[in-house]
Protein backbone atom coordinates (compact mmCIF):
# COMPACT_ATOMS: atom_id res chain seq x y z
CA UNK A 1 0.00 0.00 0.00
CA UNK A 2 1.33 3.34 -1.17
CA UNK A 3 2.77 5.79 1.66
CA UNK A 4 1.20 8.87 2.46
CA UNK A 5 3.70 10.65 1.17
CA UNK A 6 3.29 8.72 -2.39
CA UNK A 7 -0.17 9.23 -2.07
CA UNK A 8 0.09 12.91 -2.13
CA UNK A 9 2.35 12.70 -4.68
CA UNK A 10 -0.05 10.62 -7.19
CA UNK A 11 -2.66 12.98 -5.99
CA UNK A 12 -0.42 16.45 -7.04
CA UNK A 13 0.04 15.11 -10.10
CA UNK A 14 -3.12 13.60 -10.92
CA UNK A 15 -4.85 17.30 -10.45
CA UNK A 16 -1.78 19.20 -12.48
CA UNK A 17 -2.83 16.64 -15.32
CA UNK A 18 -6.44 17.19 -15.48
CA UNK A 19 -5.22 21.01 -15.32
CA UNK A 20 -3.10 20.19 -18.36
CA UNK A 21 -5.64 18.81 -20.11
CA UNK A 22 -8.11 21.45 -19.60
CA UNK A 23 -5.93 24.32 -20.45
CA UNK A 24 -6.36 25.73 -24.17
CA UNK A 25 -3.95 24.88 -26.81
CA UNK A 26 -2.16 27.59 -26.65
CA UNK A 27 -1.16 27.19 -23.10
CA UNK A 28 -0.16 23.77 -23.78
CA UNK A 29 2.17 24.72 -26.02
CA UNK A 30 6.30 24.03 -25.89
CA UNK A 31 8.63 26.32 -26.83
CA UNK A 32 9.31 23.82 -29.87
CA UNK A 33 6.06 24.57 -31.74
CA UNK A 34 6.03 25.86 -35.25
CA UNK A 35 3.12 28.32 -36.62
CA UNK A 36 2.17 26.50 -39.77
CA UNK A 37 1.71 29.58 -41.90
CA UNK A 38 4.88 31.22 -42.34
CA UNK A 39 3.84 33.87 -45.00
CA UNK A 40 0.67 34.68 -47.87
CA UNK A 41 1.53 36.23 -51.06
CA UNK A 42 -0.52 37.62 -53.62
CA UNK A 43 1.35 38.17 -57.40
CA UNK A 44 -1.84 39.69 -59.31
CA UNK A 45 -1.10 40.06 -63.06
CA UNK A 46 -2.84 40.44 -66.46
CA UNK A 47 -1.92 36.37 -67.30
CA UNK A 48 -2.77 35.01 -63.56
CA UNK A 49 -2.81 36.12 -60.36
CA UNK A 50 -0.44 33.70 -57.62
CA UNK A 51 -1.47 33.22 -54.47
CA UNK A 52 1.24 31.33 -52.24
CA UNK A 53 0.84 30.06 -48.38
CA UNK A 54 4.14 29.07 -47.00
CA UNK A 55 3.95 26.89 -44.68
CA UNK A 56 6.09 25.07 -42.38
CA UNK A 57 5.04 21.50 -42.88
CA UNK A 58 2.30 20.69 -45.80
CA UNK A 59 -1.18 21.92 -45.57
CA UNK A 60 -4.17 19.41 -46.49
CA UNK A 61 -6.77 21.40 -48.61
CA UNK A 62 -10.01 21.49 -50.41
CA UNK A 63 -10.64 23.68 -53.42
CA UNK A 64 -14.26 24.40 -54.44
CA UNK A 65 -15.68 26.66 -56.97
CA UNK A 66 -18.56 28.50 -56.80
CA UNK A 67 -20.78 30.51 -59.47
CA UNK A 68 -23.32 33.43 -59.19
CA UNK A 69 -21.32 34.80 -58.10
CA UNK A 70 -18.15 33.51 -59.17
CA UNK A 71 -15.88 32.27 -56.36
CA UNK A 72 -13.07 29.95 -54.78
CA UNK A 73 -13.18 28.73 -51.71
CA UNK A 74 -10.09 27.09 -50.18
CA UNK A 75 -10.13 25.19 -46.93
CA UNK A 76 -6.90 24.44 -44.84
CA UNK A 77 -6.56 21.82 -42.07
CA UNK A 78 -5.25 22.64 -38.75
CA UNK A 79 -5.11 26.46 -39.58
CA UNK A 80 -6.23 29.27 -37.47
CA UNK A 81 -8.48 31.55 -39.26
CA UNK A 82 -6.93 34.53 -37.37
CA UNK A 83 -3.90 33.92 -38.42
CA UNK A 84 -4.26 33.91 -42.07
CA UNK A 85 -6.34 37.27 -41.79
CA UNK A 86 -3.60 38.58 -40.67
CA UNK A 87 -0.98 37.48 -43.05
CA UNK A 88 -3.64 38.06 -45.79
CA UNK A 89 -4.47 41.97 -44.90
CA UNK A 90 -3.85 44.56 -47.07
CA UNK A 91 -3.25 42.17 -49.89
CA UNK A 92 -5.90 42.34 -52.02
CA UNK A 93 -5.19 45.17 -54.71
CA UNK A 94 -7.63 46.94 -56.82
CA UNK A 95 -5.90 46.61 -59.98
CA UNK A 96 -5.69 42.44 -59.35
CA UNK A 97 -7.67 41.18 -62.58
CA UNK A 98 -9.15 38.80 -60.78
CA UNK A 99 -9.19 39.26 -56.86
CA UNK A 100 -11.56 41.72 -55.48
CA UNK A 101 -11.68 40.80 -52.34
CA UNK A 102 -11.32 37.70 -49.86
CA UNK A 103 -12.86 36.71 -46.30
CA UNK A 104 -11.44 34.32 -43.98
CA UNK A 105 -13.24 32.64 -40.85
CA UNK A 106 -13.94 29.09 -39.21
CA UNK A 107 -15.25 26.62 -41.12
CA UNK A 108 -15.24 23.46 -38.82
CA UNK A 109 -12.99 22.72 -35.77
CA UNK A 110 -9.64 22.88 -37.20
CA UNK A 111 -10.07 23.93 -40.65
CA UNK A 112 -9.92 27.91 -41.83
CA UNK A 113 -11.64 28.57 -45.01
CA UNK A 114 -10.17 31.75 -47.29
CA UNK A 115 -13.56 32.48 -49.69
CA UNK A 116 -12.25 34.70 -53.10
CA UNK A 117 -14.23 36.71 -54.40
CA UNK A 118 -13.86 37.17 -57.96
CA UNK A 119 -13.98 39.95 -60.55
CA UNK A 120 -14.67 37.03 -63.70
CA UNK A 121 -14.32 33.20 -64.29
CA UNK A 122 -11.31 31.92 -63.84
CA UNK A 123 -9.59 28.12 -64.29
CA UNK A 124 -8.04 27.74 -61.18
CA UNK A 125 -4.74 25.48 -60.48
CA UNK A 126 -4.06 24.50 -57.07
CA UNK A 127 -0.58 22.53 -56.64
CA UNK A 128 2.24 21.70 -53.63
CA UNK A 129 6.04 22.99 -53.89
CA UNK A 130 8.82 21.31 -51.91
CA UNK A 131 10.90 23.22 -49.53
CA UNK A 132 13.70 24.83 -52.03
CA UNK A 133 16.39 27.57 -51.33
CA UNK A 134 14.89 30.44 -48.45
CA UNK A 135 11.23 28.96 -49.03
CA UNK A 136 9.07 26.26 -46.92
CA UNK A 137 6.64 24.29 -48.00
CA UNK A 138 4.26 26.27 -50.44
CA UNK A 139 0.91 25.69 -51.72
CA UNK A 140 0.38 27.64 -54.74
CA UNK A 141 -2.94 28.88 -56.32
CA UNK A 142 -3.00 30.40 -59.69
CA UNK A 143 -6.41 32.18 -60.92
CA UNK A 144 -5.80 32.13 -64.71
CA UNK A 145 -8.49 33.50 -66.84
CA UNK A 146 -11.12 31.84 -68.53
CA UNK A 147 -10.29 32.66 -72.10
CA UNK A 148 -6.85 32.37 -72.47
CA UNK A 149 -4.43 35.52 -72.93
CA UNK A 150 -3.18 35.17 -76.79
CA UNK A 151 0.27 37.62 -76.53
CA UNK A 152 -0.47 38.28 -80.41
CA UNK A 153 -3.97 39.83 -79.89
CA UNK A 154 -2.93 41.45 -77.21
CA UNK A 155 0.10 42.94 -79.12
CA UNK A 156 -2.02 44.16 -82.14
CA UNK A 157 -4.73 45.63 -79.44
CA UNK A 158 -2.27 47.78 -78.17
CA UNK A 159 -0.78 49.06 -81.36
CA UNK A 160 -4.32 49.32 -82.88
CA UNK A 161 -4.89 51.54 -79.57
CA UNK A 162 -1.48 53.52 -80.27
CA UNK A 163 0.35 52.02 -82.30
CA UNK A 164 3.62 54.26 -81.51
CA UNK A 165 3.06 53.85 -77.69
CA UNK A 166 6.35 52.72 -76.13
CA UNK A 167 5.01 53.12 -72.47
CA UNK A 168 3.92 49.74 -71.16
CA UNK A 169 0.31 49.84 -69.64
CA UNK A 170 1.40 48.74 -66.43
CA UNK A 171 0.98 51.61 -63.58
CA UNK A 172 4.20 50.72 -62.01
CA UNK A 173 6.07 51.88 -65.67
CA UNK A 174 9.08 53.79 -65.14
CA UNK A 175 9.00 57.22 -66.65
CA UNK A 176 11.96 58.84 -68.79
CA UNK A 177 12.21 55.68 -70.68
CA UNK A 178 14.40 55.44 -73.57
CA UNK A 179 13.65 58.15 -76.42
CA UNK A 180 13.84 57.57 -80.49
CA UNK A 181 17.02 58.22 -82.24
CA UNK A 182 15.55 60.74 -84.55
CA UNK A 183 13.59 63.93 -83.12
CA UNK A 184 12.15 64.68 -85.81
CA UNK A 185 9.92 61.15 -85.14
CA UNK A 186 8.81 61.73 -81.98
CA UNK A 187 6.79 59.02 -79.88
CA UNK A 188 3.22 59.12 -80.74
CA UNK A 189 3.69 60.44 -84.67
CA UNK A 190 1.89 57.75 -87.25
CA UNK A 191 4.41 54.91 -87.92
CA UNK A 192 5.04 54.66 -91.39
CA UNK A 193 4.18 51.86 -93.82
CA UNK A 194 6.96 49.05 -93.70
CA UNK A 195 6.44 45.73 -95.58
CA UNK A 196 8.05 43.67 -92.67
CA UNK A 197 7.55 44.53 -89.61
CA UNK A 198 10.57 42.91 -86.95
CA UNK A 199 9.22 41.65 -83.84
CA UNK A 200 11.61 41.32 -80.26
CA UNK A 201 10.27 39.17 -77.26
CA UNK A 202 12.19 40.90 -74.39
CA UNK A 203 12.34 38.76 -71.32
CA UNK A 204 12.58 40.20 -68.14
CA UNK A 205 14.08 37.51 -65.84
CA UNK A 206 12.86 35.90 -62.79
CA UNK A 207 9.98 37.47 -61.13
CA UNK A 208 7.22 37.01 -58.34
CA UNK A 209 8.36 33.89 -56.09
CA UNK A 210 11.46 33.87 -57.58
CA UNK A 211 13.58 37.08 -57.09
CA UNK A 212 16.80 36.13 -58.97
CA UNK A 213 19.86 37.09 -57.57
CA UNK A 214 20.28 39.65 -54.63
CA UNK A 215 23.09 42.48 -54.11
CA UNK A 216 24.98 43.51 -51.28
CA UNK A 217 22.59 46.31 -51.06
CA UNK A 218 19.60 44.32 -51.23
CA UNK A 219 18.52 44.80 -54.57
CA UNK A 220 16.45 42.36 -56.46
CA UNK A 221 17.90 40.77 -59.80
CA UNK A 222 14.00 40.51 -61.24
CA UNK A 223 13.42 44.20 -60.03
CA UNK A 224 16.47 45.47 -62.36
CA UNK A 225 16.02 42.68 -65.50
CA UNK A 226 11.89 44.37 -65.39
CA UNK A 227 13.13 48.20 -65.58
CA UNK A 228 15.81 47.46 -68.52
CA UNK A 229 13.46 45.23 -70.55
CA UNK A 230 11.10 48.52 -70.05
CA UNK A 231 13.79 50.36 -71.45
CA UNK A 232 14.33 48.16 -74.23
CA UNK A 233 10.97 47.96 -75.47
CA UNK A 234 10.63 51.62 -75.34
CA UNK A 235 13.60 52.08 -77.56
CA UNK A 236 12.47 49.03 -80.00
CA UNK A 237 9.00 50.39 -80.29
CA UNK A 238 9.89 53.55 -81.01
CA UNK A 239 11.67 52.55 -84.26
CA UNK A 240 9.35 52.37 -87.20
CA UNK A 241 9.71 49.10 -88.58
CA UNK A 242 10.42 47.71 -84.91
CA UNK A 243 8.02 46.13 -81.90
CA UNK A 244 8.43 44.74 -78.82
CA UNK A 245 6.77 42.24 -77.12
CA UNK A 246 7.25 41.79 -72.79
CA UNK A 247 7.23 38.26 -72.28
CA UNK A 248 6.46 39.65 -68.57
CA UNK A 249 5.08 43.16 -67.63
CA UNK A 250 5.00 43.26 -63.65
CA UNK A 251 6.20 41.42 -60.50
CA UNK A 252 4.85 37.73 -61.26
CA UNK A 253 6.70 34.38 -62.58
CA UNK A 254 6.08 33.15 -65.74
CA UNK A 255 7.70 29.48 -66.58
CA UNK A 256 10.58 29.39 -68.88
CA UNK A 257 8.99 27.08 -71.19
CA UNK A 258 6.11 29.71 -71.70
CA UNK A 259 8.40 32.65 -72.15
CA UNK A 260 9.74 30.73 -75.09
CA UNK A 261 6.07 29.95 -76.03
CA UNK A 262 4.95 33.97 -76.00
CA UNK A 263 7.85 34.39 -78.24
CA UNK A 264 6.51 31.59 -80.99
CA UNK A 265 2.96 32.64 -80.62
CA UNK A 266 3.97 36.38 -81.47
CA UNK A 267 6.30 34.70 -84.48
CA UNK A 268 9.00 36.56 -82.77
CA UNK A 269 12.29 37.14 -85.21
CA UNK A 270 14.89 37.77 -81.69
CA UNK A 271 14.23 36.36 -78.61
CA UNK A 272 16.42 38.25 -75.50
CA UNK A 273 16.60 37.38 -72.24
CA UNK A 274 17.61 40.23 -69.38
CA UNK A 275 19.26 38.97 -66.04
CA UNK A 276 21.59 40.36 -63.91
CA UNK A 277 24.48 38.10 -62.66
CA UNK A 278 25.50 36.84 -59.24
CA UNK A 279 28.42 34.83 -57.84
CA UNK A 280 29.91 34.05 -54.53
CA UNK A 281 32.88 36.74 -54.26
CA UNK A 282 32.01 40.36 -54.88
CA UNK A 283 34.68 41.18 -57.26
CA UNK A 284 33.42 39.40 -59.96
CA UNK A 285 32.09 41.95 -62.58
CA UNK A 286 31.37 42.67 -66.33
CA UNK A 287 28.66 41.87 -68.73
CA UNK A 288 28.66 38.56 -70.41
CA UNK A 289 26.10 37.23 -72.97
CA UNK A 290 25.08 33.75 -74.35
CA UNK A 291 23.40 31.66 -76.65
CA UNK A 292 22.76 27.80 -76.73
CA UNK A 293 24.70 25.18 -77.18
CA UNK A 294 24.30 21.79 -78.56
CA UNK A 295 27.63 20.32 -77.21
CA UNK A 296 27.83 21.39 -73.69
CA UNK A 297 28.52 24.86 -72.07
CA UNK A 298 32.00 26.80 -73.22
CA UNK A 299 32.85 26.55 -69.74
CA UNK A 300 32.46 25.87 -66.02
CA UNK A 301 31.35 28.87 -65.42
CA UNK A 302 28.69 28.87 -68.23
CA UNK A 303 27.44 25.58 -67.28
CA UNK A 304 27.13 26.99 -63.54
CA UNK A 305 24.78 29.74 -64.69
CA UNK A 306 22.69 27.92 -67.27
CA UNK A 307 21.96 25.18 -63.95
CA UNK A 308 21.14 28.19 -61.86
CA UNK A 309 19.02 29.92 -64.42
CA UNK A 310 17.56 26.87 -65.32
CA UNK A 311 16.56 25.92 -61.77
CA UNK A 312 14.28 29.26 -61.57
CA UNK A 313 10.83 27.39 -62.42
CA UNK A 314 11.44 25.46 -58.88
CA UNK A 315 12.07 28.57 -57.21
CA UNK A 316 9.29 30.68 -58.80
CA UNK A 317 7.13 27.67 -58.77
CA UNK A 318 5.63 25.66 -61.78
CA UNK A 319 2.88 23.15 -61.42
CA UNK A 320 4.74 19.91 -62.46
CA UNK A 321 1.72 18.57 -63.67
CA UNK A 322 1.35 20.57 -66.67
CA UNK A 323 4.23 19.24 -69.05
CA UNK A 324 6.20 21.81 -71.01
CA UNK A 325 6.92 20.45 -74.24
CA UNK A 326 10.07 22.85 -75.14
CA UNK A 327 11.57 21.89 -71.28
CA UNK A 328 11.07 18.04 -71.66
CA UNK A 329 13.37 18.69 -75.25
CA UNK A 330 16.55 17.76 -75.95
CA UNK A 331 19.04 19.09 -77.89
CA UNK A 332 19.29 16.30 -79.87
CA UNK A 333 15.47 16.27 -80.55
CA UNK A 334 15.49 19.56 -82.31
CA UNK A 335 16.80 21.10 -85.91
CA UNK A 336 19.02 23.87 -83.54
CA UNK A 337 21.81 24.36 -85.95
CA UNK A 338 20.55 27.60 -87.55
CA UNK A 339 19.05 28.64 -84.90
CA UNK A 340 22.37 28.41 -82.80
CA UNK A 341 24.36 30.15 -85.56
CA UNK A 342 21.91 33.65 -85.70
CA UNK A 343 22.04 33.26 -82.17
CA UNK A 344 25.96 33.89 -82.07
CA UNK A 345 25.73 36.32 -84.55
CA UNK A 346 23.41 38.11 -82.48
CA UNK A 347 24.95 37.70 -79.34
CA UNK A 348 28.23 38.98 -80.66
CA UNK A 349 27.09 42.25 -81.76
CA UNK A 350 25.21 42.59 -78.80
CA UNK A 351 28.31 41.89 -76.55
CA UNK A 352 30.01 44.46 -78.69
CA UNK A 353 28.20 46.98 -77.83
CA UNK A 354 27.85 46.29 -74.18
CA UNK A 355 31.58 46.57 -74.11
CA UNK A 356 31.32 50.50 -74.53
CA UNK A 357 29.65 50.80 -71.64
CA UNK A 358 30.93 48.31 -69.31
CA UNK A 359 33.85 45.86 -68.93
CA UNK A 360 33.16 42.14 -70.32
CA UNK A 361 33.62 39.53 -67.99
CA UNK A 362 34.76 37.39 -70.76
CA UNK A 363 35.71 38.88 -74.12
CA UNK A 364 33.79 35.89 -76.37
CA UNK A 365 30.05 34.90 -76.65
CA UNK A 366 29.18 31.46 -73.92
CA UNK A 367 27.17 28.49 -74.87
CA UNK A 368 25.43 26.78 -72.30
CA UNK A 369 22.18 24.47 -72.07
CA UNK A 370 19.65 27.13 -71.22
CA UNK A 371 16.10 26.34 -71.36
CA UNK A 372 14.73 29.84 -72.16
CA UNK A 373 16.84 29.81 -75.37
CA UNK A 374 15.35 26.42 -76.47
CA UNK A 375 12.77 27.92 -79.48
CA UNK A 376 13.71 25.56 -82.46
CA UNK A 377 12.76 28.56 -85.03
CA UNK A 378 13.78 31.90 -82.89
CA UNK A 379 17.40 33.03 -82.69
CA UNK A 380 17.75 33.79 -78.72
CA UNK A 381 20.43 35.06 -76.15
CA UNK A 382 20.65 35.55 -72.75
CA UNK A 383 22.31 39.16 -71.70
CA UNK A 384 23.76 39.31 -67.98
CA UNK A 385 24.26 42.84 -68.04
CA UNK A 386 26.28 42.88 -65.01
CA UNK A 387 26.88 41.31 -61.45
CA UNK A 388 24.40 42.45 -59.24
CA UNK A 389 26.23 41.02 -56.21
CA UNK A 390 29.76 43.65 -56.91
CA UNK A 391 28.44 46.36 -54.82
CA UNK A 392 29.94 48.68 -57.54
CA UNK A 393 27.83 47.24 -60.20
CA UNK A 394 25.08 46.89 -58.37
CA UNK A 395 24.87 50.58 -57.59
CA UNK A 396 24.89 51.22 -61.29
CA UNK A 397 22.23 49.19 -62.26
CA UNK A 398 19.92 50.61 -59.83
CA UNK A 399 20.47 53.65 -61.84
CA UNK A 400 17.81 54.83 -64.40
CA UNK A 401 20.71 56.28 -66.57
CA UNK A 402 22.67 53.24 -66.79
CA UNK A 403 19.60 51.40 -67.00
CA UNK A 404 19.12 53.13 -70.56
CA UNK A 405 22.54 52.59 -71.49
CA UNK A 406 22.72 48.78 -71.61
CA UNK A 407 19.22 48.89 -73.42
CA UNK A 408 20.59 51.18 -75.96
CA UNK A 409 23.83 48.58 -75.96
CA UNK A 410 21.58 45.56 -76.37
CA UNK A 411 19.30 47.70 -78.97
CA UNK A 412 22.33 49.24 -81.51
CA UNK A 413 23.56 45.70 -81.36
CA UNK A 414 19.83 43.95 -82.62
CA UNK A 415 20.23 46.99 -84.96
CA UNK A 416 23.89 45.67 -85.98
CA UNK A 417 22.84 42.29 -86.21
CA UNK A 418 19.69 42.82 -88.73
CA UNK A 419 21.81 45.02 -91.43
CA UNK A 420 23.90 41.91 -91.81
CA UNK A 421 20.95 39.60 -91.30
CA UNK A 422 18.06 40.80 -92.79
CA UNK A 423 14.95 39.47 -91.53
CA UNK A 424 12.94 36.91 -94.04
CA UNK A 425 9.92 37.81 -95.27
CA UNK A 426 6.47 37.34 -94.94
CA UNK A 427 3.83 36.67 -97.16
CA UNK A 428 1.15 37.28 -94.25
CA UNK A 429 2.63 40.59 -92.93
CA UNK A 430 0.51 43.20 -93.84
CA UNK A 431 1.85 47.12 -93.61
CA UNK A 432 -0.38 47.62 -90.40
CA UNK A 433 1.43 45.04 -88.12
CA UNK A 434 -0.82 42.08 -88.61
CA UNK A 435 0.57 38.69 -88.63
Amino acid sequence: MPSRLARRLIGAAAVALAALLASPPAARADADAVEPIRAVRIWPAADYTRLTLETAEPLRYNLLSLKNPDRLVLDLEDVEPERVQELLAGKILPIDPYIAAARVGRFKPGVARLVLDLKAAVKPQIFVLAPVGDYGHRLVLDLYPAVPIDPLMALLQKEMLDPASADPVDPGATKNLGEPKDPAKPRGAPRPAVARLITVAVDAGHGGEDPGAKGRRGTYEKNVTLLIARKLKAIIDAEPNMRALLTRDGDYYIALGERVEKARRVKADLFVSVHADAFVKPHARGSSVFALSERGATSTAAQWLAKRENDADLIGGVNLNRKDRYLAMTLADLSLTAQISDSLKLASAVLSELGGINSLHRGRVEQAGFAVLKAPDVPSILVETAFISNPDEERRLTNAAYQEKIANAIFRGIKAYFAKNPPLSRSTLAANGAL
